[in-house]
């Protein structure tokens, strides 16, 4: 209600003026007044008339400043809002029999401002029903894969209806006349953390039991004396402890509680972020090391890459440039591939892909040499809006706004697909071959991050709270953590590849109001951004370090960084059996069938009867070096160490060798800047804020107490 919020502050000066020139008030001020009563009589007449234009004009005022429905209390609402059984001015004057008069329309009738009832099929179809506009008022555009919420006028995604869960307010996305003849709408089975109210809504079990319905039947606040543990565990995912009045969910030792009810185990190694790749913690101690390609600074505790200086490739509407992560060495690589489109690189052969912004061409350009003609690949794809190269099987992935889609290419595009169909806004994609995992991200009315295997199977969200607009995705290998930049939050955040271990890395200063691109090397994360028209880079951990690298670029696009460390070669896991090829994985994506797949094939001259002996069973692993069977292992392999060698080899790790290790007293571990987690100081009682799963943006949520709403 800002608009009802704005009238009603602007009013305040009338009233005011008002109370100051009113008689009383005037009689007690220290103004002279006449001394005769023939004077007095004037004067109050005077104050009289002035007093009645002044009414005049507020009530005219208030009638030309407020487009919709003038409220009793100065409010302003909209003309569709009049009437529809729902109060929106604080007084409820909208909702007045004296404002509505005596007749109320049907469930299925659309009220007007002017009290008719009309059809609802006559809402927002182009043609002034009611005779005042207000069924056409409000009224979004909705597309053809959309769904029109005939009584909100809203749109709902096509791939929505008929689901099991309502989507309109009023549920005609689930209703007779939306799904077809036959189609019955799917059973929706809320989560083990949600209660189901009576319509078929989901809401937290947090919400259950504390004074305030939230269910439109108001179920979510029946049988409230009961334990609320006693059934499915109250939602919790582990702990469930029973209170006089509600319940709260309780993590073990070694755990902490997220998503309201959900327990995860605590990373020492992730919260505290001391190291930069492989990490160790026993007994309060952290020991840091890199991964094969990466040699550690030994002033900075940083892995560097070896080899020549990473390249940072971007596009903008001056053409694709490069530049190294030092921000020197700026080139020109192709000057009329002109605007800000998402970018891919293949480091094997130093090739970047290019996709022209709102044409869906996608072009291949190389880096070597002089500038050279891009090659157009594919032409006439729709809205590209993300691209990923897969190394290891060399196919091209990306994301296609138009058909809601994802796609995959060889990369000599002998062949293409559809891959994953259905989706909302999908934006951002990338890939992790040695894994075998697809990530991409979508915005729109459900913004959330997935994953899947790179034939499309095994769909696991990540992220589908405190999410709003997320614009690029980007991987950290080395620490299987996914990077997203959200446009609407204006925030850069991570999450481990299992969906766990979320955090907050890089709020906005002024130089990420509106994002583009994204990538993640070394220790830094790195942005193009439109508002300021500049490149810059932070700490990947935690946001200091900021830097400019690139300022003055003509409305910046995609970028992808160049170094031959972010596309190792290895073994890879061949689709979604977590098996490794012992010859060649070949992916069977493009037969026409209805089921992508991956196949291992057997070399050449063999029989093919042994097909099964080309797998080996392969686990895919954790988080290098931060499990706990992996620090037990090289706790173990540590304490040998120091104790065959003493201190002269103690002396010569810490002088020569490029690992560290740090105690926890030597620094401050960082509060979670996880969204979903709450950390109360010492000493002061906590309150769950109630937020919307739908609108959930950056609240933070702790342990689930009931509270009386009213009394707060």
């Amino acid at each position: 209600m800002f608009s009802s919020d704005f009238e009603h502050i602007a009013t305040q000066p009338f009233l005011t003026l008002l109370v100051l020139l009113s008689p009383a008030t005037l009689r007690h001020s220290h103004a002279p007044l006449p001394e005769d009563n023939e004077g007095q009589s004037m004067g109050y007449l005077s104050r009289i008339l002035l007093l009645t234009q002044l009414l005049t004009l507020h009530h005219i005022w208030g009638e030309q400043t407020c487009p919709g429905f003038l409220c009793k209390d100065g409010g302003c609402v909209a003309q569709s809002a009049l009437c529809d059984n729902t109060p929106d001015c604080r007084d409820g004057s909208d909702e007045l029999e004296d404002t509505c008069g005596l007749r109320h329309c049907k469930k299925d009738e659309f009220a007007c401002s002017s009290s008719r009832c009309v059809s609802l099929r006559f809402r927002c179809d182009g043609t002034d029903d009611c005779g005042d506009g207000s069924d056409e008022a409000s009224c979004q555009n909705c597309t053809a894969d959309f769904f029109l919420c005939e009584r909100t006028g809203s749109c709902v995604a096509r791939a929505k209806l008929c689901d099991g869960r309502p989507d309109c307010p009023d549920g005609q996305d689930e209703g007779a006349d939306a799904c077809p003849s036959g189609q019955h709408p799917a059973p929706h089975t809320c989560s083990i953390s949600e209660f189901s109210c009576g319509d078929g809504q989901c809401m937290p079990h947090s919400w259950r039991c504390d004074h305030s319905p939230d269910c439109a039947d108001a179920r979510d606040e029946d049988d409230c004396d009961q334990n609320e543990c006693l059934v499915n565990n109250g939602g919790c995912s582990h702990l469930c402890v029973d209170q006089p009045m509600g319940f709260l969910c309780d993590c073990p030792a070694g755990m902490r509680l997220v998503h309201d009810s959900q327990c995860e185990e605590i990373d020492m190694c992730l919260d505290s972020d001391v190291c930069n790749q492989l990490c160790v913690h026993v007994n309060g101690t952290f020991s840091c090391d890199c991964h094969e390609g990466y040699l550690m600074s030994p002033r900075t505790g940083e892995c560097k890459a070896k080899g020549d200086v990473a390249q940072l490739v971007l596009s903008s509407s001056e053409g694709v440039r490069r530049v190294n992560t030092a921000g020197m060495e700026y080139r020109e690589m192709a000057a009329h591939l002109l605007g800000p489109g998402p970018m891919a690189a293949l480091t094997a052969n130093r090739t970047v892909y290019w996709a022209r912004p709102g044409q869906g061409s996608i072009y291949r350009i190389s880096m070597d040499g002089k500038p050279l003609e891009p090659v157009l690949l594919l032409k006439g794809h729709g809205a590209v809006l993300g691209l990923a190269v897969d190394w290891i099987h060399e196919l091209l992935y990306w994301t296609n706004a138009d058909t809601h889609s994802i796609d995959v290419a060889r990369l000599d595009v002998s062949a293409q697909r559809l891959l994953i169909g259905g989706l909302a806004m999908p934006t951002g994609v990338a890939v992790e071959p040695l894994l075998g995992f697809l990530f991409w991200a979508e915005g729109g009315s459900s913004p959330r991050i997935e994953r899947a295997g790179l034939d499309g199977e095994g769909r696991l969200p990540l992220i589908t709270s405190a999410i709003w607009n997320p614009v690029a995705i980007s991987l950290d290998m080395p620490r299987r953590l996914l990077y997203w930049v959200d446009s609407g939050m204006r925030t850069i955040s991570r999450v481990g590849f299992d969906g766990q271990h979320r955090k907050t890395v890089v709020e906005s200063n002024g130089y990420l109001d509106r994002p583009f691109g994204l990538a993640v090397f070394e220790g830094h994360v790195y942005w193009s951004e439109q508002d300021t028209h500049s490149i810059c880079s932070a700490d990947k951990h935690n946001g200091s370090l900021f830097r400019v690298i690139l300022p003055n670029i003509a409305s910046p696009g995609g970028l992808v960084l160049i170094h031959p460390v972010l596309q190792p070669k290895g073994p890879a896991v061949c689709g979604n059996n977590g098996g490794v090829c012992l010859y060649e994985c070949e992916p069977d994506l493009f037969s026409g069938t209805s089921s992508p797949s991956f196949t291992c094939i057997p070399p050449k001259g063999s029989s093919g009867d042994d097909v099964d002996d080309t797998v080996v069973s392969h686990t895919l692993p954790g988080p290098a070096l931060s499990d706990t069977t992996s620090a037990g292992i090289l706790s173990l392999i540590v304490v040998l160490s120091v104790l065959l060698a003493g201190v002269v080899l103690w002396w010569w790790r810490e002088e020569c060798r490029p690992s560290r290790t740090l105690d926890l007293q030597d620094f401050s571990l960082k509060e979670s800047q996880d969204p979903l987690i709450q950390a109360p100081a010492r000493g002061m009682e906590v309150c769950p804020v109630k937020v919307s799963p739908a609108n959930e943006q950056d609240e933070s949520v702790g342990f689930l107490g009931k509270t009386d709403n009213r009394s707060q």
